[in-house]
């Protein structure tokens, strides 16, 4: 069984976070070191998130009626695509049209992400099922593999900015799409039934809503992690221009800082484990929740880059913890037969954030980011506070729902 997990999960999860963390996180350099402008640079971040929005609903029905394989290895082949085409593109523009160019790859590349992210996501959820009471371990590994994406994607999309340009970083993200298409045949695929899930998305919608509804321990902490995926948005779409304009480093010293991130990442995942076994969801999650919102009140105030580093490494820790006792409860609450419609609405209301970071990102001016920092900071200390009272009052019960 894990054999079979590392060749039809973990591997083509691993190819495709590297492909998409690149893409998330290199494309806002991208525009910085093009436009020079933090408005066009909290466009991109809309222009990145937004379609994944709006394809939310095609992703899933495609997943449900032509199975995640087909759907994983065409994103991941249409994005090796755009990326090559992007390249003699952008050679060939001028000032005027290399903004719009640069923007309409940050919109292919977050819809094709998104496309490939259900339909691993659909994978992973099918392996949490059969681990049964080890379902947590299996989160934390895929987790693992998203952390260790945003380790290296980060970092390596940074230096190849600097060091090789933006063809370098445009080759390297295709490549990695191309070996993502080319070992997805291998990918475990979960075992649906021929015509299942053909019916309108709007019915699946409404069971998924229904089903959330009707587990509160779940819907509260799905909200409370939406208002802190608000502040990390806008961590991640104001750090180009913290790092580079406000502090004063380079570009690889943007990807630094998410790379530091995600090493504290990765050591909170493994360490999540064994915290879970001995101490339970509830009190790990209050623990990471603390853990998470203390720093984002510290980062609005500082003015070194290496406090900042640190304290976004700290805030990464706390989430990704908070990240493996969400998908843990979803996967243990949510029944087996509707898993995939609500999958999608928490799916939804989690990425919702973003592109309000980048709205945000765009209107306001450079000296007024560390306010609305701290504003973001208060509104997830909010939702987090409320994630774990309010959520827990309530006995979480078995969701009804429509056949």
């Amino acid at each position: 069984m894990t054999y079979g997990r590392v060749r039809g999960v973990y591997l083509p999860r691993l190819a495709d976070a590297l492909a998409s963390s690149m893409a998330t996180y290199g494309i806002p350099l991208l525009v910085l070191a093009t436009t020079k402008s933090s408005s066009l640079t909290g466009i991109a971040f809309i222009m990145a998130w937004a379609p994944r929005l709006c394809t939310f609903a095609l992703a899933g029905l495609a997943v449900d009626r032509f199975g995640p394989i087909r759907v994983f290895r065409l994103a991941a082949t249409a994005r090796a695509l755009v990326a090559a085409l992007a390249v003699p593109a952008l050679a060939t523009a001028d000032d005027r049209t290399a903004p719009g160019l640069v923007m309409l790859l940050a919109a292919c590349a977050g819809c094709l992400t998104q496309f490939s992210f259900i339909a691993a996501e659909s994978v992973g959820a099918v392996a949490s099922r059969d681990a049964g009471d080890a379902a947590h371990r299996v989160q934390s590994v895929l987790l693992g593999i998203d952390q260790a994406a945003a380790l290296a994607g980060p970092a390596a999309g940074g230096l190849l900015l600097q060091w090789a340009g933006f063809s370098g970083m445009l080759t390297a993200l295709g490549g990695l799409s191309v070996v993502s298409a080319a070992i997805t045949p291998r990918m475990h695929r979960p075992p649906a039934q021929p015509g299942e899930a053909t019916g309108p998305a709007a019915g699946g919608w409404r069971t998924g809503w229904a089903t959330l509804r009707a587990l509160p321990a779940l819907a509260w902490l799905v909200v409370g992690l939406a208002l802190s995926n608000l502040a990390l948005g806008l961590l991640e779409a104001a750090t180009p221009v913290i790092v580079v304009q406000q502090l004063g480093r380079s570009s690889a010293m943007v990807g630094l800082v998410w790379s530091c991130a995600a090493g504290a990442s990765l050591l909170a995942v493994a360490t999540s484990r064994v915290a879970i076994d001995r101490w339970g969801l509830r009190g790990v999650g209050r623990c990471a929740a603390l853990v998470t919102v203390v720093p984002c009140f510290l980062i609005a105030h500082t003015r070194s880059y290496l406090v900042y580093l640190v304290l976004i490494a700290v805030f990464m820790a706390g989430d990704s913890v908070l990240a493996v006792v969400l998908r843990t409860l979803r996967s243990r609450l949510i029944p087996a037969e509707v898993f995939g419609s609500t999958l999608s609405v928490t799916v939804l209301i989690l990425l919702a954030p973003y592109p309000v970071a980048g709205i945000l990102m765009a209107l306001i001016a450079p000296t007024a980011l560390h306010t609305t920092i701290t504003v973001c900071a208060a509104l997830q200390c909010v939702g987090l506070a409320f994630a774990f009272t309010r959520g827990t009052r309530s006995r979480p019960r078995r969701a009804r729902h429509r056949k």
